[in-house]
């Protein structure tokens, strides 16, 4: 039976090239889609994600970490007298009007950071040079695809907020949602905002002891006051949770989820179609089949190897196209992010496709004689 499969691919390739295409481009246009709304939500919880702190003390039941506001000084004060806690980080965001040497004015959002070698903030990105020259006086860090935006090249001066500041370095991987964004220390940073002055940061980010319960010590440290002066998170929970806040609570979360989700049905709509007209264009040859006396069984084996096949094949076109599209979208900084479980949740919904609509399209060579199909 599973001979009968290949041969069949083999030999009459041309009938089943359209159905294979189809579930190639299918399965592209799914996972491309949902790359593309993975890696805008990861670039909402990209100060997280790319910094090492395990915890997070934020404002009380804080939803996303693009919503910063000033935190209490007693989480400070509470996390220095925790033992399990070897490293406490302050950092702060603002934001302002940047303008360009030609006058335009563009939002930005500044990260005021530690410039220490040892810093958790952004130590996922930035490299020890790099953080060194945001000691530099007015100095900023952008994203190389902002640099348009900026109106400069590296080196060159803009204002933010009315005060001069040079752009030092450009790296990859700092785009945000909304408006240009840029990396400081905190003097540069207040400079801009006069308000991070005062002895509340935005954040304060905490490094534990490697043998540390991260769980007992976000316990322990959580404030008792009711209300809470602050919330205490785990940094893949306080991630989770901002990209989920974009997913589902914002505008621009529901349009791109039901991008995605429409592109979900039109590949699943027409890989099913297209390999559903391929077995139809096939049935003689299963009702001859059935006249010999193979058993509907085994007749359902022969189609569902004959689906996997066209769907396994279908989906190595697919990764074939989806690293070249990749690259693509790192050559032009899109955001796009491909993690495991987006990877194989599209390879087995396109399998499952394949196998159902396969199976569906042999209902008429069992509803009807085999006599009446071989005429």
């Amino acid at each position: 039976m599973v001979s009968i499969a290949r041969a069949s691919l083999v030999y009459e390739w041309r009938r089943y090239l359209a159905a294979l295409l189809s579930v190639t481009f299918a399965g592209l246009l799914v996972v491309v889609q949902a790359g593309l709304l993975h890696g805008l939500f990861r670039s909402v919880s990209l100060p997280v994600d790319r910094s090492s702190a395990q915890l997070w003390v934020t404002f009380p039941n804080l939803l996303s970490v693009d919503h910063a506001r000033p935190v209490s000084s007693h989480a400070d004060a509470l996390a220095r007298m925790n033992p399990a806690i070897e490293r406490v980080e302050r950092y702060s965001v603002t934001g302002g009007d940047m303008r360009r040497p030609d006058g335009v004015a563009v939002s930005i959002i500044v990260h005021a950071i530690d410039t220490r070698p040892d810093a958790m903030a952004f130590s996922g990105m930035l490299t020890l040079a790099q953080r060194s020259r945001l000691d530099e006086p007015d100095a900023l860090i952008v994203d190389r695809a902002d640099l348009g935006k900026f109106g400069v090249d590296v080196g060159g001066l803009v204002e933010v907020n009315g005060k001069r500041a040079r752009v030092v370095e450009a790296i990859d991987g700092l785009r945000s949602v909304g408006g240009v964004a840029a990396i400081a220390s905190f003097e540069t940073g207040r400079r801009f905002d006069e308000s991070l002055r005062r002895d509340e940061p935005h954040y304060v980010l905490l490094g534990l002891l490697p043998q540390a319960d991260i769980q007992r010590v976000a316990q322990e440290i959580a404030d008792t006051v009711s209300p809470p002066r602050y919330s205490v998170s785990v940094a893949p929970e306080f991630s989770r949770r901002s990209q989920l806040y974009w997913l589902l609570e914002s505008g621009v979360g529901i349009g791109a989820g039901f991008a995605a989700l429409l592109a979900l049905m039109v590949g699943v709509v027409i890989a099913s179609q297209t390999l559903s007209a391929a077995i139809l264009a096939s049935l003689k040859e299963f009702a001859t089949l059935r006249a010999l006396g193979v058993s509907p069984g085994q007749l359902r084996a022969v189609v569902f190897e004959l689906a996997a096949w066209i769907g396994v094949v279908g989906l190595v076109l697919t990764g074939l196209l989806t690293v070249l599209v990749a690259a693509v979208a790192k050559a032009h900084h899109i955001a796009m992010a491909f993690s495991g479980w987006l990877v194989a949740g599209t390879a087995v919904s396109i399998l499952l496709i394949t196998a159902l609509s396969g199976l569906y399209a042999l209902r008429p060579l069992f509803r009807a004689e085999p006599a009446n199909l071989l005429r």
